[in-house]
Formats: C-alpha cells, sequence, structure tokens
C-alpha cells in the first residue's frame, strides 16, 4: 500500500519567557539576562549547544529590553549608526566569517558600548573557538563575560520534547516523554530531530504518537521520511 506523504506543516515556536523552563543546565544562563542591567561593560554571550534555547532567551531578552536582534551574518558597517541606537543581540557569531561582517561587529560592539546601550551576543562552543580573523574583535569576545547553556538534565530534557511536541500541535500519549528521555540521545538537537521524525511519521502512517509508535521510530523501524 502506498503511503501518504507527509507535509511539511508550520511550525510556531514559543517564544516568551513562561515558555523557558528553568534547570539546573540553564539557570546560570537566565538569570544572568534577567540582571541584565547589572552585565560587565554593558555585554554578555550566551553559548550552548545548538537548540539548547540560546534563541529563546534572545526574545525572552529583547521583550525585557526593547533590543533589536540580528544574525551576525546580516552586520553591514553602513547599518552600524543606526543599530547601535538601542540595545542589540546579535546572534550566531560563531557563523560569522567575511572580513566586512567582522568589521561591523566590531565597530558595533564599540559603538554601542559608548552610546551607553547593551549588547547581547549567542553562539556554539566557546568564543575562542569562534574562528575570528580580526584580531581586536576576538579580543573583545573572549574578554566578554560567558553564560554556558549544558546539555539538558532529565527534567529539562522532558520540558524540551514538550516544548517541543507542543510546537507541532502534536500530543504524545503521556508515557512517551518518559520513554524518550530514558532511551534517546541526550542532547538538544536529538531532541529536535526525534520530534520532527515522530511528526513525519505520524503523518505519513496516520498513526497516533504512542509509547510503542515512538519505541519503533527510535528502533528504526520504519520508513525514512
Amino acid at each position: 500500500m502506498a503511503q501518504q506523504l507527509s507535509l511539511d506543516l508550520p511550525v510556531r515556536t514559543a517564544l516568551g519567557r513562561d515558555d523557558y523552563f528553568v534547570s539546573d543546565a540553564n539557570a546560570m544562563a537566565v538569570a544572568l539576562v534577567e540582571d541584565w542591567t547589572h552585565w560587565t561593560n554593558g555585554k554578555l554571550i550566551v553559548t550552548g549547544p545548538e537548540g539548547s534555547g540560546k534563541t529563546h532567551l534572545v526574545h525572552v531578552w529583547a521583550n525585557l529590553s526593547g533590543a533589536k536582534i540580528i544574525e551576525a551574518r546580516e552586520l553591514s558597517l553602513d547599518g552600524i549608526p543606526a543599530l547601535a541606537q538601542s540595545p542589540v543581540a546579535v546572534e550566531n557569531v560563531h557563523r560569522i566569517a567575511e572580513n566586512a561582517a567582522q568589521d561591523a561587529l566590531f565597530h558595533l560592539h564599540n559603538l554601542i558600548l559608548a552610546e551607553g546601550h547593551s549588547l547581547l551576543l549567542t553562539g556554539v562552543g566557546e568564543p575562542k573557538h569562534w574562528g575570528l580573523t580580526l584580531p581586536d574583535l576576538a579580543s573583545r569576545m573572549q574578554g566578554t563575560m560567558t553564560a554556558i547553556l549544558s546539555d539538558p538534565d532529565d527534567m529539562l530534557l522532558s520540558v524540551v520534547l514538550a516544548k517541543l511536541f507542543n510546537d507541532r500541535q502534536l500530543v504524545p500519549t503521556p508515557d512517551t516523554i518518559p520513554y524518550l528521555v530514558k532511551h534517546m540521545d541526550r542532547s538538544y538537537a536529538a531532541a529536535r530531530d526525534l520530534v520532527e521524525q515522530l511528526d513525519r511519521a505520524s503523518l505519513a502512517e496516520k498513526k497516533p504518537i504512542t509509547r510503542s509508535f515512538a519505541s519503533r521510530i527510535l528502533r528504526g523501524d520504519a520508513t525514512d521520511y
């Protein structure tokens, strides 16, 4: 029997403060973001694995501070003066590569602090491993206070899975998430990929997401959706 083709349905990601669960893995970062008016030199870096909630924290901070949000690779020198007139969050600095974008970030860093505003930056891994080729920028990043989002503990992983299912308007049976937490790879990226696979498999097979269904997907006993 031919299987029904799955469709990419819109995912409504919840990014409010009430949607951000705090555990030992992220408590320090959350506390620092919420205490943003006391950042050393007015700036903070938040680092963590892909899917660990950096963007969510950025939006929490933007709601608190009125900050603008921009991707590091989208920075340009001509846009810096206007951008520096309010707090700014620069996401994914570890992906910045072009010298022009690095120059822009260096000037944004200096100007926004001179204007008395705050700067939040995010990335994966330590700033010294971001591959920055502009020495002055690299030294400023490495000298910035850093909050680290750690790998999830059981409680946080359960909440992350629940949120990912909710973002996709999926309702697994109550015993599904505890089973997944016990048997899946323990990372944010694994949680994101697994929920996406379960979504596609459930749609293709027209079956609810149950413990047994999730077990079969984890074992790989299903078509690659």
